[in-house]
């Protein structure tokens, strides 16, 4: 090959590749999003009710992560019956007085959690976070986590629901 065609061909290449470099550099200096979070619309007819004011109230600020606390992240505009905490890749986000599961059933594989039960719910592809709900208080509760921050999210909420709400049979149907 002549060196023009060499030059023609490598230039590009070399391009892309600092590109790439500046791009995972930027990732990893910038950190998480830290800004306020606008929270998709989701139905939770019970997010104004005093056993979700109970609950909210009990949670500490940060939330424990495997890295140390995740500091609390504001949600504008405010959604009621929900919280949200700074983590990578997406934040974690609880919201309470959520409607009950769609896949909650006789048979549903529920986990527990510093006594609460939670159910594992469905994942869409490619997300980032996986999805729990409560289904053994009276209200429902969802947290979103991704699973790089580990069980603290999961046993935060389940240590503020115990404290703040009586168990009850878990209604499948």
């Amino acid at each position: 090959m002549s060196p023009p065609v060499v030059v023609a061909i490598a230039l590009p290449l070399l391009l892309a590749l600092v590109v790439a470099g500046l791009a995972v550099w930027a990732r990893l200096t910038t950190g998480p999003d830290t800004g306020p979070l606008e929270l998709p619309a989701q139905a939770a007819p019970q997010a104004s009710s005093t056993s979700c004011d109970a609950v909210l109230r009990a949670l500490p600020a940060g939330i424990p992560g495997d890295t140390g606390d995740l500091a609390p992240r504001e949600i504008d505009p405010p959604v009621p019956g929900a919280r949200a905490w700074v983590a990578e890749p997406e934040p974690v986000v609880l919201r309470c007085g959520t409607e009950r599961p769609a896949e909650l059933g006789p048979t549903s594989p529920l986990i527990v959690v510093n006594g609460v039960s939670w159910l594992p719910l469905a994942t869409p592809q490619g997300a980032l976070a996986t999805t729990y709900a409560v289904v053994d208080r009276g209200v429902y509760l969802e947290l979103s986590a991704p699973a790089e921050t580990g069980p603290g999210p999961l046993q935060a909420v389940s240590d503020a629901v115990v404290d703040t709400l009586p168990p009850q049979p878990v209604r499948v149907r």
